[in-house]
């Protein structure tokens, strides 16, 4: 049986090495979850990064809503991944859409050129697109995004459940599908039974991460 990644999203350095401690796999590193998850500043970054032994992966947005950019915003998006792709990190996490819910494949190449060398995580931009099996026939064109992070356009993995099933039987040859949603150490075990993925994400994926 493989083992099974579960990966804390956290936002300070005190979530990141309780995510450790309580046995997560990989953190995924942001800034501002209430906005669900910005770029996280230079300094918490260095500070994670010089106290935490497992991997991490590092979001890629530069402000909340949609994940429609304008060029200012894809420039410093690019920015952004040009400082953090001269460390040792486990790779990327953006996504960028357009106003038609598709993927906009000229700035994701824009940002993709930018992270030469890094794996990718294509994230849950990829719930609010038009066609869902459309724009993942689109990302098979990316070889460096490795992943998908997926609610199955859903507000929670449970109810997105038929969908990533749908997901993993007809993409997990090609991505690993990091499933996302509401996901807590209390109802991992049943969400994991339904799906039967081999990664997830969730803020409190291994308990919660505040004293």
């Amino acid at each position: 049986m493989n083992h099974i990644i579960k990966e804390a999203c956290v936002e300070t350095l005190d979530e990141a090495l309780s995510a450790q401690s309580k046995g997560a796999d990989r953190i995924e590193l942001c800034s501002d979850l209430a906005l669900d998850g910005l770029t996280p500043s230079k300094n918490l970054f260095l500070k994670v990064l010089n106290h935490i032994s497992i991997p991490v992966k590092i979001m890629i947005r530069p402000r909340g809503g949609n994940f429609v950019y304008g060029n200012e915003e894809i420039k410093r998006m690019i920015e952004q991944i040009k400082f953090f792709k001269d460390f040792n990190i486990d790779g990327l996490v953006f996504g960028v859409l357009d106003m038609n819910r598709k993927i906009d494949i000229d700035k994701l190449k824009l940002l993709v050129n930018a992270a030469e060398g890094l794996d990718i995580t294509f994230h849950k931009a990829i719930d609010q697109v038009s066609i869902l099996f459309d724009e993942l026939e689109v990302l098979k064109n990316f070889s460096q995004i490795s992943s998908i992070l997926t609610s199955g356009c859903s507000d929670s993995a449970l109810k997105g459940k038929d969908t990533i099933i749908k997901i993993i039987d007809n993409y997990s040859k090609y991505f690993n599908i990091i499933v996302a949603g509401k996901i807590t150490n209390h109802n991992f075990l049943e969400i994991h039974r339904l799906v039967g993925a081999n990664e997830y994400h969730g803020r409190k994926i291994v308990g919660s991460l505040t004293v």
